[in-house]
């Protein structure tokens, strides 16, 4: 409903200020300019929403490979431990481990979109142990928080828009996995700090072993892979960093082919089960990009956009900030209330900003691939259970956005600018 309000006042703003401009200020053209723009921003939407389709169809593929070779059954148990410490009241073996563990491989693969049906089927099994239905548990609270701060490995949609971008932008040799490694610490930042958040909550003591064991070894890895690109001149970096992105990548396909050859699946027909349903997945975003590049389109035109963004420089300006990340601020806005829209508003602001390849088009995409959408998450997952008391998901969920969306305009200066 919050989604509703704002795509209408997209527009209703746009208009007004469109015709007070063409009344008092002479500016009659913008309103022909407004039309051609929804036109244009309409077949955008659609171009690159299809150019998502091989690349969902890829990853939906290749997740039905690693489930059915039993790779993520293995990883379930290897991160049990961490779970039972997190999840307090589910007992042990409980088939929300496994709902959970799938849900959170989909995240860690970016794909966001596959996720929210495997999240419903936890959050369905969460609640046939919560003692009060009508009231979230702890349980519920905290795979909720940790859904919407969730790690992302792979930054699987995001690659995928960049380098449909970069394809409409006619860009050669691009290497759209060049913002793996600061998306991964961004998303890591706001992992960690919805699980302080929530534990604070719940007192939980996180000083245990597995916990410390999953903590200490993440960061190691990411604090290894940052050592050996740090000294790097920014060009240099995020070319090292793509290939470092591009390699992991791969390694997890060649993983799940090798994993499900050994066992003697049949891995080909198990591909094109998933690739069918990642078809159907990409399908189903093109409505949603659409319906918001038409709204954004609307606000931009009538220079409503600009107001806001250079609003909001002369305060960061104030303060002594650069102001280069600004353009970005809309996305961090918009990225709790909805992903479609937000999805937009990266479109939007790299095609309005220096392309896909920019400062502001990388950190864009930092910022999309850093956290899920809380609001719409808590509404989704709680609506399917009918909880009607979440407690203190939200807090905790927006404060985990704040933390990975600053670490993503850190991260950006640090990795490009």
């Amino acid at each position: 409903m919050t989604l509703n309000y704002i795509w209408i006042a997209f527009f209703l703003i746009g208009f007004l200020v469109a015709t007070y401009k063409a009344i008092f200020l002479g500016q009659t053209e913008l309103f022909g300019t407004m039309l051609n723009n929804l036109f244009d921003s309409s077949k955008t939407g659609f171009e690159i929403s299809i150019g998502l389709t091989g690349v969902m169809s890829l990853w939906l593929g290749m997740m039905k490979i690693g489930e059915k070779a039993g790779l993520i059954n293995l990883f379930a148990k290897g991160v049990a431990p961490f779970f039972r410490t997190l999840f307090k009241g589910v007992p042990k073996d409980h088939p929300a481990y496994g709902s959970m563990t799938m849900n959170f491989s989909a995240n860690m693969l970016g794909l966001d979109n596959a996720a929210t049906p495997l999240g419903l089927n936890a959050m369905k099994d969460l609640q046939s142990i919560n003692p009060s239905k009508d009231t979230a548990s702890d349980a519920q609270i905290m795979f909720l928080v940790l859904n919407t701060a969730g790690v992302t490995l792979i930054p699987t949609s995001v690659i995928a828009l960049r380098q449909s971008i970069a394809i409409k932008e006619g860009l050669t040799n691009f290497n759209a996995a060049d913002i793996f490694l600061p998306t991964l610490i961004a998303t890591f930042v706001a992992f960690i700090t919805g699980m302080i958040m929530v534990s604070i909550f719940q007192k939980i003591n996180l000083f245990k072993l597995p916990v410390l064991l999953f903590v200490g070894g993440f960061a190691a890895l990411i604090i290894g892979i940052y050592f050996m690109v740090s000294s790097l001149p920014p060009d240099e970096m995020s070319r090292r960093i793509g290939s470092i992105g591009s390699g992991f990548i791969l390694s997890i396909v060649i993983l799940f082919i090798a994993a499900g050859a050994i066992r003697k699946q049949n891995v080909y027909d198990h591909f094109i089960e998933g690739a069918k349903e990642g078809f159907n997945t990409a399908i189903r975003i093109v409505p949603y990009l659409i319906a918001m590049l038409l709204a954004i389109s609307v606000f931009r035109t009538s220079g409503c956009m600009d107001y806001l963004v250079n609003g909001i420089a002369i305060i960061v300006a104030a303060c002594g900030l650069n102001t280069d990340f600004v353009p970005v601020i809309p996305i961090g806005l918009m990225k709790p209330l909805s992903g479609g829209g937000a999805r937009g508003l990266m479109v939007d602001v790299i095609k309005n900003n220096g392309g896909v390849n920019s400062f502001v088009g990388k950190l864009a995409a930092i910022m999309q691939g850093t956290t899920e959408t809380t609001f719409y998450v808590l509404a989704v997952y709680f609506g399917s259970v009918d909880i009607k008391n979440s407690r203190h998901a939200l807090v905790c969920g927006l404060i985990a956005d704040l933390a990975g969306f600053t670490a993503a305009i850190l991260l950006a200066y640090a990795f490009f600018h």
